[in-house]
């Protein structure tokens, strides 16, 4: 398969990871609250982010599939910080489908698919997942 990714340490708690394939970066900081400067993602930022991306390409999978145009559909996230050990306690997601007419079986199947992408199904168990569905028709 190959190497995905590298990440460079800049110093002052700031990381630059670059995508070996596409050569796109990602530059992560620690957050304020962790004596870092707060200026970009932080490494848990990109978890709970890469949940919503997981779930919604998985969902955007699915919806092809099923002849199903999801374009517009986007994610709110909220990432809750436990302590001792510090980790990530809670995955907060609302997800905004696009007003579509989509029908209780499409929401359903769509649902389902992203509660059940490959981010979801690897975060530990004592992660809370909490994610919401907002239907417009």
């Amino acid at each position: 398969m190959g190497q995905t990714s590298t990440v460079l340490y800049n110093g002052k708690l700031r990381t630059t990871a670059k995508h070996i394939r596409s050569g796109a970066d990602i530059i992560t900081d620690a957050p304020i609250d962790n004596n870092g400067k707060g200026e970009a993602f932080s490494p848990t930022d990109l978890v709970a982010t890469a949940l919503a991306s997981c779930l919604i390409t998985i969902m955007g999978i699915k919806a092809d599939s099923m002849s199903l145009d999801i374009t517009g559909a986007h994610a709110d996230i909220e990432k809750v910080m436990a302590s001792g050990p510090r980790r990530i306690d809670e995955i907060v997601i609302k997800v905004t489908m696009p007003d579509r007419p989509f029908s209780a079986k499409d929401q359903k199947v769509l649902e389902n698919v992203a509660r059940t992408c490959p981010v979801a199904l690897t975060l530990h168990p004592d992660t809370t997942q909490t994610i919401n569905f907002v239907w417009s028709s």
